[in-house]
């Protein structure tokens, strides 16, 4: 969220030089670096955490959710386990695959 203020703020300072434009678009590109599909069943607790809202001990959880009841059958799944609510799921919905 951060970062897309800071260049937000970036963009418009320097909006009006087109060359400083085309490097800030190339800045912007770098950012969307977390946008990879994450894979519930199989992802560990580091690569969960690159989910928006997915912290040390939410990834953990799921984790652990996963090894007591066996693999996920769809995205929706996760709100079962403790400390996910809607937000978190519906925030990355397009991020999540079940395989």
């Amino acid at each position: 969220m951060l970062k897309l203020v800071v260049l937000a703020v970036l963009l418009s300072l320097v909006a009006s030089t087109p060359a400083l434009v085309i490097a800030s678009e190339t800045v912007s590109a770098s950012t969307h670096v977390g946008d990879d599909k994450i894979n519930i069943n199989t992802a560990d607790v580091k690569e969960l955490m690159k989910l928006s809202g997915v912290h040390h001990n939410v990834a953990e959880r799921i984790v652990k959710y996963r090894e007591e009841h066996g693999p996920f059958k769809k995205p929706e799944d996760l709100r079962k386990v403790d400390g996910i609510g809607g937000g978190l799921l519906e925030k990355n919905r397009e991020r999540i695959v079940v395989k």
